[in-house]
């Protein structure tokens, strides 16, 4: 079994990020929640509201017993949700994996890692607050940088654009594929497979 496994093969809590509500479904910063999605037509279920302020689904993923989490609160508060699912399923920090949208990717670029900063993201930033350690996995989706002087909060609160659409399908597969090959090959088979370049 591989040393690098999100939770040394024991639960793991998925949770994808984004803000709650129609308004917000299309929205850059909402690709966490996109690709929960994705995971929960994988593992064949429906998200259920929980008593930790996330939608929750139980199941079985690559093998391995899965929590997928969406946070009902907005993303800066991200932390409370995934903090709360994580104590109900008594899943320790190093079997969180975080799914998020980042900026100083290119858009559909992946990039998976244990631990860091939050480099500007509220809902990580959150999430390291509320866990009290850095140390959890994240797989970043890149959404590219805003264009021109536009505010990066107004560009994340913005859907893709039309070009990106067209692959954005394509591209939440490959970032879901990118999740199941972390909780089942380990950090680096993944980091190898799925980083560009």
């Amino acid at each position: 079994m591989a040393e690098d496994l999100p939770g040394a093969g024991e639960q793991i809590l998925l949770a994808g990020l984004g803000n709650p509500g129609p308004e917000y479904s299309g929205n850059r910063h909402n690709v966490g929640f996109m690709v929960l999605d994705e995971l929960a037509a994988r593992v064949g279920g429906k998200f259920k509201a929980h008593k930790s302020g996330a939608e929750v689904l139980e199941g079985r993923l690559s093998g391995q017993r899965v929590i997928l989490a969406k946070p009902r609160s907005f993303m800066n508060l991200s932390g409370g949700p995934v903090v709360g699912a994580s104590r109900f399923y008594k899943v320790p920090a190093d079997g969180v994996v975080v799914v998020h949208d980042e900026l100083d990717l290119p858009f559909g670029a992946l990039k998976l890692k244990l631990g860091g900063g939050d480099n500007g993201h509220n809902g990580l930033r959150s999430i390291t607050k509320s866990l009290g350690t850095k140390d959890y996995y994240r797989v970043r989706f890149g959404v590219g940088r805003p264009p021109g002087r536009q505010d990066p909060a107004d560009y994340v609160l913005k859907d893709f654009s039309t070009v990106e659409r067209k692959e954005l399908a394509l591209e939440v597969d490959r970032c879901a594929d990118a999740v199941e090959a972390l909780i089942s090959t380990g950090l680096v088979t993944a980091q190898n497979t799925f980083h560009a370049g």
